[in-house]
């Protein structure tokens, strides 16, 4: 397992880590289709945004909160592009997809000024804040509704040069559109959510904040296909699988 580059239809290796100095390169190139792209990030925490977009909120029977609200999943449940969802039958009877843009934090970093959140962010991805939308609702928060193996897909890969203030993101379940939205509605923009979420706690290299999803979120099944889109980076596939 190692970190690369994409470029094209090939990948060239990375020697060490990506945050830990200048990228070097080890000279090795793989072909794509030639090897097995894991989760691009491991984070030490994922920081979520909950209807971060009117319509969404709308849709879940609220209001737009005033303020960015905030929870967190466990790094536990994140894979990558390609593996399955587990579908915890035993415990849920409702798990939802929402499809999103993954921030990844590039240094460690608190109390970050709106005008300087550029400075800390190293990219961008896609993400899935899947969730079993009917424990969310029975507990009144969001923890085990959020934090199930496996209910936190991202990639398939980082751009690291990309303007995300407006991008095209879709959902599409079994290759029908679910959710088509643009990042430019986020109610909260990317640097006011670092600067909100630095004031609590330091994120460190590597951290990912999902961002909020559009409308249009909905149930998976086992047996579904879905995939997340994000102009400028690619797609996040994934199939429903029954949890064992």
């Amino acid at each position: 397992m190692s970190f690369g580059v994409v470029e094209g239809e090939e990948i060239a290796a990375v020697a060490g880590h990506p945050f830990l100095g200048e990228v070097r390169f080890t000279g090795a190139r793989h072909a794509l289709v030639d090897v097995r792209v894991l989760a691009p990030i491991l984070p030490s925490k994922v920081i979520a945004i909950g209807r971060n977009y009117a319509d969404h909120a709308r849709e879940m029977g609220s209001e737009p909160p005033v303020e960015p609200l905030f929870f967190s999943k466990p790094s536990t449940s994140i894979i990558g592009s390609g593996e399955a969802i587990q579908y915890p039958e035993k415990l849920s009877q409702r798990v939802d997809f929402e499809g999103e843009l993954a921030v990844v934090i590039g240094r460690l970093c608190r109390d970050v000024p709106v005008s300087r959140a550029h400075e800390v962010i190293f990219g961008y991805t896609c993400a899935n804040d899947v969730t079993a939308r009917d424990l969310q609702k029975k507990d009144g928060q969001w923890t085990r509704a959020k934090g199930f193996d496996t209910f936190c897909p991202l990639g398939p890969w980082i751009n690291t040069d990309l303007d995300a203030s407006d991008l095209a993101i879709r959902t599409l379940v079994n290759g029908e559109v679910r959710q088509d939205g643009r990042t430019s509605d986020m109610i909260h923009d990317i640097p006011n959510l670092i600067a909100h979420i630095s004031q609590v706690m330091t994120l460190l290299p590597g951290d990912v904040i999902l961002t909020g999803t559009p409308a249009g979120v909905g149930p998976l099944d086992i047996g579904d296909s879905v995939t997340v889109e994000l102009e400028g980076v690619g797609s996040l596939t994934n199939r429903v699988i029954a949890r064992d």
